[in-house]
């Protein structure tokens, strides 16, 4: 064919017919400006011909201080006499609508759906699938609305940088890396959001900033935990994906979190909240506290000798809401004592009420997607949809000889092994609702060949060795053995972080143990959300194949026989690097440290800067067909021009690097075509991954992810692929005083095997 294909779904633009057709249901009467309110029709902040700066300015004039003061936390008290009702602005939407304290299943909404948990989701590095399951989660999100089931400000997504291994909340990222996490937090805010001018369909909310990825590791808990960050790695690591966010996902909200960076609570510090999110990236919409922080950072962290002094010290620094209810309590006092002024109130509420009425809330009865309601939830496209992303984010790590797929006409009889292999809200991971029906690999293989099952151990802790027996014999009579083992909640989870990579108790033994009496080729499917060391597995010659299912959402099981049956073709790649067990012997959970320190032993985190031994590299995975790219064009000399207010004689040059802040970054836009030809048997899907290498200096990675995309190749044929990305976001680094540089010279491309030089010059 003529033109690439990627694989992405198209979005019908209906939009006018969802803002004038409604849900014929029983939905829920307005929040506000209700049309049969006498009073509150006549309001101008009811009024939508208005602009809604005005609308807020005449609401928060009628506003008394202690109707004020209640409108500061998650649980918004009504204000009867204007005719506003009481808000909830706690939901939770991370890979479907999920439980929280907004968000309310049962009668027309039993369930929603359930995608695979993030970081397996971010493994088909398709940044069109990101944005589409956005797009269904809010179309559910606002049929719940509509129904009196939900909020419209759902705190999602978790774009923290997966750090360390042990994280047990790495499971909701989208990985390591930070420009797969500002491309997936775009991607999905832009879903979530679905704006249409200034109008809303939900309120998205990034979190946790900043430099948030420990929640309990042997006797540091993320409550006290300060995290000691230089200005370089918070600069071109831990706030790039937050940026992105802001800048380019326009989100509504911004979650600071519980811990401490370098001796500050990031909930009261005015650099990261007024001058970093607000001032330097211009948010259009609020901050929020992680649920008591506010008062974590009085009562446990001691910042402030009072509670009225941390009131002020966070609202001062930039928040806007706080998710508990410390501002509740002790505002009046702060303002009564002097510490705070009202005018700061106000513009923390001014922050609130205008997303607010983005969302259409103040809008009466002119609600927009009313036509939303429970036939919009749970539907065959959306089930599918699921599938469709369970499919493109289980990644194949191994595959000996070609053992997979599995036949149907050899493999009749499948021995299905292991405390993993029937899960079903194990499949689901965190932060999830009640899904519209599972489908677990029990189930999932079962509709391929006849099962033999074994759970093997009781739980994946596995600490007995009783049932080892009666899973040998099953493998013995099969034709395959599959194993599913891995994690779940009990073991990875937020306030739960892991203290090993091993895989938990007794398992190895089952998995060795099970190969040896196997009569057929064996394949481990691994669920878990967060790096396993399987060495064993892989230096296991009589292990055919290793399956990374991540946690795989409500149609896991089904998608896993898929892949092991080649129904579907697996195409995704890890998003994070696995490391050995020795990796975390050595390394402190606390040390906040990218870079290696070779003084003291330190061998750095990440693919960008760790350079020791691994059992699975970043950006690995396999397929049942073979890819071979060539370059079509790309540019070998990039001008680097400065933008107009600095001449040539004032610009800073430092090591031959040039300050991105004085560079025309409009001009260096720059693009890349190549071919990718599907030399194989079979049809397949290809993540194409661009690493750059920069000219040799200490400021540097070793290479770092620049662009990546989705192509998916009949077998025997060729697509051209186009990839963009900017000198400036992609090829920059950062000096150790945070500033970010365009190094002059040789930067060197790679693409799989091939590479390409771009030479960049003043």
């Amino acid at each position: 064919m003529a033109q690439s294909q990627r694989q992405c779904f198209s979005f019908p633009i209906i939009f006018l017919l969802i803002f004038l057709s409604s849900y014929t249901g029983q939905s829920r009467p307005p929040f506000a400006c209700d049309p049969n309110n006498a009073l509150s029709k006549t309001f101008p902040f009811c009024s939508v011909s208005l602009h809604i700066r005005d609308r807020v300015k005449d609401l928060l004039g009628r506003l008394t201080l202690q109707e004020k003061i209640r409108l500061l936390v998650n649980n918004a008290a009504p204000v009867e006499r204007l005719g506003i009702k009481g808000y909830e602005w706690w939901s939770e939407a991370l890979h479907g609508v999920a439980r929280s304290p907004g968000v309310h299943f049962g009668g027309e909404f039993p369930g929603a759906t359930s995608f695979p948990q993030v970081i397996t989701t971010a493994a088909s590095f398709n940044a069109s699938l990101w944005e589409q399951i956005g797009r269904v989660v809010s179309d559910e999100a606002r049929a719940m609305y509509n129904g009196g089931a939900a909020g419209l400000s759902f705190w999602s997504p978790n774009v923290n940088i997966f750090r360390d291994p042990r994280w047990g909340r790495g499971q909701e990222t989208p990985g390591e890396d930070p420009i797969v996490a500002s491309r997936y937090a775009t991607s999905y805010v832009r879903g979530l959001q679905s704006p249409v001018g200034n109008s809303l369909k939900v309120a998205a909310c990034c979190k946790h900033y900043t430099a948030y990825d420990l929640d309990q590791w042997n006797d540091v808990d993320r409550f006290h935990f300060n995290a000691r960050v230089n200005k370089q790695d918070l600069e071109d690591t831990y706030n790039v994906p937050f940026k992105a966010c802001v800048v380019e996902g326009r989100v509504a909200s911004v979650m600071c979190s519980y811990n401490q960076v370098n001796g500050k609570p990031t909930c009261a510090d005015p650099s990261l909240l007024r001058g970093t999110i607000r001032g330097q990236w211009r948010l259009d919409g609020y901050i929020v506290s992680d649920c008591d922080s506010v008062d974590t950072f009085f009562n446990q962290q001691h910042f402030t000798p009072t509670p009225e002094d941390a009131v002020a010290a966070t609202i001062r620094a930039g928040l806007d809401l706080d998710c508990g209810p410390f501002l509740a309590i002790f505002t009046e006092r702060a303002i009564r004592a002097g510490k705070l002024s009202v005018a700061l109130v106000d513009a923390a509420l001014t922050n609130t009420l205008h997303v607010q009425m983005r969302l259409g809330m103040f809008d009466g009865a002119r609600q927009p997607y009313l036509n939303l309601g429970p036939k919009d939830v749970c539907t065959p496209a959306h089930k599918q949809l699921a599938l469709e992303a369970a499919h493109q984010g289980i990644v194949l790590l191994q595959n000996r000889a070609r053992s997979l797929p599995l036949s149907t006409h050899l493999h009749h009889t499948v021995a299905v092994i292991g405390p993993n292999s029937d899960a079903t809200e194990t499949m689901i991971g965190n932060y999830a609702g009640i899904p519209c029906g599972y489908i677990s690999p029990l189930q999932g293989i079962g509709r391929y060949a006849r099962t033999i099952h074994q759970a093997g151990c009781n739980g994946v802790a596995c600490i007995s060795n009783h049932q080892f027996g009666a899973a040998e014999a099953a493998a013995r009579q099969a034709d395959a053995t599959v194993l599913v083992m891995g994690l779940d909640q009990s073991i990875e989870a937020e306030a739960k972080d892991r203290l090993s990579l091993l895989l938990p108790g007794l398992q190895q033994e089952l998995v060795s143990r099970v190969a040896r009496a196997s009569r057929g080729p064996v394949i481990l499917v691994l669920m878990c959300g967060s790096p396993v060391d399987v060495t064993f597995a892989k230096n296991d010659p009589r292990i055919a194949a290793i399956l990374w299912a991540g946690y795989p959402g409500q149609a896991g099981g089904a998608a896993i026989a898929d892949i092991i049956f080649g129904t579907t073709n697996p195409g995704a790649k890890l998003p994070m690097t696995w490391y050995p067990q020795d990796y975390v012997v050595k390394v402190p959970m606390t040390d906040m440290g990218m870079r290696p320190d070779p003084s003291r032993g330190y061998p750095g985190r990440t693919y960008r800067f760790y350079k020791g031994p691994v059992v699975f590299p970043f950006g690995f995975g396999l397929s049942y067909t073979a890819f071979k790219v060539a370059l079509a064009h790309a540019p070998t000399t990039v001008p680097v021009t400065l933008a107009s207010n600095y001449a040539f004689k004032n610009m800073t040059l430092l090591k031959d690097a040039v300050r991105v802040s004085h560079s025309n970054c409009d001009a260096m836009k720059l693009g890349m075509h190549f071919d990718v030809q599907n030399v194989g048997e079979r049809d397949g899907s290809h993540s194409l991954l661009v690493f750059s290498t920069p000219p040799a200096g200490k400021w540097a990675p070793a290479k770092q992810l620049v662009a990546f995309e989705k192509v998916h190749v009949l077998a025997g044929a060729q697509q051209r692929i186009s990839v963009h990305f900017d000198a400036c976001k992609h090829l920059s680094v950062v000096d150790r005083f945070g500033i970010r540089r365009i190094p002059m010279g040789v930067h060197s491309l790679q693409i799989g095997d091939l590479e390409h030089a771009i030479t960049l010059q003043v």
